[in-house]
């Protein structure tokens, strides 16, 4: 049935949990991938969509790495869109609506072709735990299944419970039990926990619904796809749509607030700031008399429609006469009520940096349980966790990306420095070096990372030298060469010799404005220069003065990285610094100073006198 002992035992098959999976057996680990129902893998329990803001950049980071969600978002998409197009190219964040049921299928399928990888469905409740290490995993029927490590990704199963108005059902998802048992064993072996909320939207009979009152919204054509390596001809399958509440909506919602769990105590827990219920939103914003509410297709071949902007936990009857206010909902034919969910999670505050548990050797954690919200902040903890499970029990150094390198940097390091009190979503502000992590230097920035880890093939370093020789060939061209430009000015029109990168680095002009002179466009054909690489030519020239300056601002960082401090660092000798300071160093001891100036209640001054102590000491 089993084999003697497994290297890692990833415990649920949500995004987090393929990805840890697949991470641990491509780098050789034998691994076994335990979910309830092997049919749920790679479940879209909200919007079946990948990427936005921010999020679109982690899942090619994902990819650039060496992992699958950027795949399966290709063979699965059904309509694509770039966002914030508008912004500067550090806030542009590509996004895929997908077909649900073939996400979900498509993971299943990229799951079994590994050979090392074995698949077992049945629920994991319990941890085997010798002097303080893990050893492997208790199943609810009585299967004990041993392991040199762990990594838990158990989603909003850790005994959640499902709210519609007054009712409650224990569950994860609807219609799928809650996982008992696990919380309290590690509790009782001392780590913290805490209650969070999350919550999805209802879905609509697509064909009960009148598109004309509602406004359209295209993909964009051509589609980029999420992975460096697909070679797919995506195009968009399906259209979204836009519609709004009005004034008789909120009116309606608000005279039953006293019905929403949200506001009559049954919920206590905080859900997601920027993912608000529609009876939150109406609360907080009371002066405004609409909202945006998005209808996207679950699929190609379904009916059903996601109704983003409508998340609620209200009864379904009063779910039910809102969402009949809305312009083109008015016959509208509900399939699925929303609902919130409660689940446990454990402040991330509990883990190493490399995601590993501090109070238990071999064990780690990975996506909601870290108190995460989204399927790619999932996907990324568990292609890290993946990676390090495999490390560890070889006995190689942990795997850290750093704040510099990546979105996934950022979100691992806010999550065990900062810790986190509400859901955590990423947000392109959250990263400081934004301008150098953009969605289109992910390979750039990663793949030789990925490549050195292992999980990066050949194909993949040979498409990446390609492409940086084009782009070196490029910028050296448009360094050179000179076009007659007509220059616009509030005089006089006027032609000018000048070179094409002082021409692109003007803010008015772009690269579309001067491919269509012969002696560039005839450069473009002859070198086989695509769209993408001219784009990223134009913001390398464009935003030079940025890109240098945040990569002194890295250097700086960098500096304070290199000022290590001992594993037996004795934090009370440092009379000067704040209280709360010298608790929080205590409890974190991180391994620089980089590391301790991140800690939320170091305060800079504390940091100085940290350095100069240690200067003294050295």
């Amino acid at each position: 049935m089993f084999v003697n002992q497994y290297d890692v035992i990833v415990v649920g098959g949500g995004h987090s949990g393929s990805e840890a999976a697949l991470a641990a057996s491509n780098l050789g680990s034998r691994t076994l991938l335990i979910t309830t129902n092997l049919y749920n893998i790679g479940q879209m329990s909200c919007n079946p969509a990948m990427g936005g803001i921010a999020k679109g950049q982690i899942i090619k980071e994902i990819d650039a790495l060496g992992g699958y969600s950027g795949m399966i978002t290709d063979k699965s998409m059904i309509q694509f869109r770039m966002l914030n197009k508008s912004k500067g190219p550090a806030m542009w964040s590509p996004r895929a609506q997908c077909d649900r049921l073939k996400f979900s299928k498509e993971w299943r399928l990229t799951l079994e072709k590994n050979v090392n990888l074995d698949l077992y469905q049945d629920t994991v409740i319990d941890l085997i735990i010798k002097n303080y290490k893990v050893i492997g995993v208790k199943t609810i029927f009585g299967i004990f299944i041993k392991s040199k490590s762990v990594i838990l990704t158990n989603g909003t199963f850790l005994n959640g419970i499902i709210h519609i108005g007054n009712k409650k059902n224990n569950g994860g998802r609807i219609s799928e039990n809650s996982v008992k048992g696990l919380t309290e064993k590690l509790k009782k072996i001392g780590f913290l926990s805490g209650k969070m909320k999350t919550g999805t939207s209802p879905r609509l009979d697509g064909n009960s619904l009148n598109y004309s009152k509602m406004i359209e919204q295209l993909g964009d054509s051509p589609i980029e796809p999420f992975s460096y390596l697909s070679k797919l001809n995506i195009k968009n399958k399906k259209k979204c749509y836009i519609t709004y509440t009005n004034v008789k909506t909120h009116k309606l919602l608000r005279e039953k607030f006293n019905k929403s769990p949200l506001f009559n105590g049954n919920i206590k827990c905080v859900g997601p700031r920027y993912c608000p219920s529609i009876e939150e939103k109406i609360y907080r914003f009371s002066n405004k008399e609409n909202h945006q509410i998005f209808v996207e297709p679950e699929g190609v071949n379904t009916r059903e429609v996601y109704i983003n902007g409508f998340s609620t936990s209200m009864p379904e009857k009063i779910q039910y006469k809102a969402l009949i206010t809305i312009p083109g909902f008015e016959n509208a034919k509900m399939i699925r009520p929303g609902y919130a969910i409660e689940y446990d999670y454990f402040p991330p505050t509990q883990l190493k940096n490399n995601l590993e548990t501090k109070l238990i050797e071999n064990l780690f954690f990975a996506g909601q349980i870290n108190g995460t919200t989204g399927y790619e902040e999932a996907a990324a903890q568990g292609l890290i966790a993946g990676i390090n499970a495999n490390l560890k029990i070889n006995e190689k150094k942990p795997f850290i990306i750093k704040r510099n390198e990546a979105y996934i940097g950022v979100l691992i390091d806010d999550l065990i420095y900062k810790g986190t009190e509400e859901p955590y979503r990423m947000f392109t502000s959250r990263a400081e070096y934004r301008i150098l992590l953009r969605q289109d230097n992910a390979d750039e920035r990663l793949t030789n990372i990925g490549e050195k880890l292992g999980l990066v093939s050949f194909d993949r370093i040979k498409k990446l030298e390609k492409k940086r020789k084009k782009i070196k060939k490029c910028l050296f061209f448009f360094k050179k060469k000179k076009i007659n430009y007509i220059i616009a000015n509030n005089f006089l029109d006027k032609k000018e010799n000048i070179k094409i990168c002082d021409l692109l680095s003007r803010p008015e002009i772009y690269i579309n404005d001067i491919i269509k002179y012969s002696l560039i466009k005839d450069f473009i054909k002859k070198n086989n220069i695509n769209k993408k690489i001219l784009e990223q030519i134009s913001i390398l020239i464009k935003y030079k003065g940025y890109l240098l300056k945040e990569e002194e601002n890295v250097k700086k960082m960098l500096r304070l990285e290199n000022i290590r401090i001992p594993n037996n660092f004795n934090y009370n000798k440092v009379k000067s610094i704040s209280i709360e300071a010298m608790e929080k160093l205590i409890n974190y001891k991180p391994n620089s100073i980089g590391e301790a100036s991140r800690i939320s209640g170091v305060s800079p001054s504390d940091i100085s006198i940290l350095i100069l102590f240690l200067r003294k000491k050295i």
